[in-house]
């Protein structure tokens, strides 16, 4: 991406469309296409030069609409690049054009998601002793939550995997990677063939926990969904169908 915005100066190109190599897209007769090779050295020097324009929260907002994958969020990231070098005293607080006041909108989505996947994840302990998490966010922000669950989590293996992308980040003690797996075909996030003997004792009292504190009189679904939407009710042991009896427990 930094790549096209340095060669957008350098040849003097006007992006309106950018799509990736392996995307097959109907030809235009009216523009001439390129294909643009990523170049560290470009990329460089077209962050740092930001890196001098802008503070960290106006550059952290421009990350964020890349990781959105929002339709033609390359061709936003392109036009207010460009403005931020036009030489316009603090260019990122210029919210009377579209493009900045779509950033600004683009990023605060994306942390909205960010923000929910840090309380709506729940992991599953595996035999192994690591914890397998699997997500279908919205956005890409993976990249955005791996330092809060490094923190908070930093003295257990875990695993956080997005099904939609295809990656997850993966924490051994030591750092954060990133992985690829592959699932065997019909794979189902309730039949983990690994998991830990004790995973299914914590997950029924988990159930029965929300199904206590839970008050009839007071429901508001409304708002109930309005702070957890059903997109994210798949992924949350609470939301499954409750256990048929009850268990007792020593402590």
């Amino acid at each position: 991406m930094l790549t096209l915005v340095f060669e957008k100066f350098e040849y003097k190109w006007q992006v309106v469309a950018v799509y990736q190599k392996d995307k097959i897209t109907q030809g235009d007769i009216f523009h001439v296409s390129t294909e643009v090779i990523t170049s560290d050295t470009k990329a460089l020097r077209v962050w740092k030069g930001l890196q001098l324009k802008l503070p960290s929260s106006a550059l952290s907002n421009l990350y964020k609409v890349f990781l959105s994958e929002l339709p033609r969020f390359e061709v936003t990231l392109c036009s207010v690049i460009s403005f931020y070098f036009s030489g316009v005293d603090k260019p990122y607080l210029a919210y009377g054009r579209s493009d900045v006041l779509k950033v600004k909108q683009i990023a605060k989505m994306v942390d909205r998601e960010r923000h929910r996947m840090k309380a709506f994840i729940r992991f599953r302990r595996q035999k192994d002793d690591l914890y397998f998490a699997v997500v279908e966010p919205d956005f890409n922000v993976l990249p955005l939550i791996r330092k809060h669950f490094s923190d908070r989590y930093a003295d257990q293996r875990w695993l956080i995997y997005d099904l939609k992308r295809s990656y997850g980040i993966y924490y051994d003690l030591r750092e954060v990677q990133e992985v690829h797996l592959e699932f065997s075909e019909g794979f189902q996030e309730d039949k983990f063939v690994l998991e830990h003997a004790e995973e299914e004792l914590y997950n029924v009292l988990w159930q029965q926990y929300f199904h206590h504190v839970n008050i009839k009189e007071r429901k508001n679904l409304k708002l109930h969904i309005q702070h957890v939407p059903k997109r994210y009710w798949k992924h949350l042991v609470e939301k499954q169908n409750p256990p048929r009896g009850m268990i007792n427990v020593d402590f």
